[in-house]
């Protein structure tokens, strides 16, 4: 079969005829080893969804507040709902999907009669858009209705768009063993394969340290902290955590923490960010563990839609020495 028949011989819904970019990322996707017609429609909905995000956040001006707040209690952005917007209309659109819940949205809701799930956080960075740094999108794909009592190493698919200079989607698919980047070009027009493996280093002296607060008491993190700078790490934070993880990605080394304390509480969400990021780095060879014992990410069960946790995401070397410090007794 040859590449333009694959991509010919599903339409995302109905008998809807693909665009040129979707077309280019079901041939990338095939090629990459992913078989299911399915999964390959799924994604090329997200690619779709971060495609419209990208365009949205190029003609964004200014930092207007929508007058409302999401069930988790943040103000949201009007940007927040194009983008949350941008998605449901995509994976609806595709007929892939059953049940979404986003960090705007967030409730198990359904969108149609798929055979998957999906839980993703539109817009991570918003509250960093401002000083027109990068931002990101991240999305993890579950078989099935429901998204509440499944685990992370349950997903069938992830990804983590990247808004920058340029957009960017590193898609990983537990099924082939690979994560892999595909950058949009052509004035959105088409996705091209930027890059065919991405993999972790175990060792690499750059860190990401989200949380820092968390320092003034919590004594191990602080002790963590002084490590890196004694033995001169590169410091690569943003302040977003698509940018700071994606650049581990990008470098091939590196580690991400965010680490919680009594007065220092965690923020990241389970479900939309840390189980399809985690995802992510295990695909590409690293580690994702949990801040507080030594437990891969991907094997929490996800009790509720707004479950936070504390992180380290790296090298597995880099992330032992984070086990060194912070689990010793």
């Amino acid at each position: 079969m040859s590449n333009d028949m694959h991509s010919e011989s599903f339409p995302l819904s109905g008998e809807k005829s693909l665009n040129t970019r979707e077309k280019k990322l079901a041939t990338i996707l095939m090629e990459a080893g992913v078989s299911e017609v399915s999964l390959t429609r799924a994604l090329v909905a997200l690619g779709e969804a971060t495609a419209e995000i990208s365009l949205h956040l190029t003609n964004y001006v200014r930092h207007e507040f929508a007058g409302s707040q999401n069930a988790s209690g943040d103000h949201q952005l009007e940007l927040d709902i194009q983008c949350d917007k941008a998605v449901f209309d995509s994976v609806k659109a595709s007929g892939m999907f059953t049940t979404v819940a986003s960090e705007e949205t967030p409730e198990e809701t359904n969108v149609g009669n798929g055979i998957y799930s999906l839980g993703c956080d539109p817009l991570d960075g918003s509250s960093i858009i401002d000083a027109n740094f990068s931002v990101g999108s991240i999305y993890g794909i579950w078989p099935g209705s429901k998204l509440v009592g499944r685990t992370g190493r349950e997903q069938v698919a992830a990804a983590v768009s990247l808004y920058g200079p340029r957009t960017v989607m590193c898609i990983a698919v537990p099924g082939i063993h690979k994560a892999f980047e595909i950058t949009l070009v052509n004035n959105r027009t088409e996705w091209h394969l930027s890059k065919e493996k991405v993999e972790i280093r175990p060792s690499g002296k750059i860190f990401a340290p989200g949380n820092l607060r968390a320092t003034n008491d919590h004594s191990k993190y602080k002790a963590l902290l002084e490590h890196w700078m004694t033995n001169r790490y590169q410091l690569r934070y943003s302040g977003g955590m698509v940018p700071d993880v994606y650049h581990i990605f990008s470098k091939s080394k590196g580690i991400f923490t965010n680490v919680s304390s009594a007065s220092a509480k965690a923020k990241l969400r389970l479900l939309y960010e840390v189980a399809p990021l985690g995802m992510i780095v295990e695909c590409a060879g690293g580690k994702a563990i949990r801040e507080d014992k030594d437990e891969s990410v991907l094997d929490i069960t996800i009790d509720h839609c707004d479950q936070r946790l504390g992180v380290c995401f790296g090298g597995i070397d880099e992330v032992d020495i984070f086990k060194q410090f912070m689990f010793s007794t």
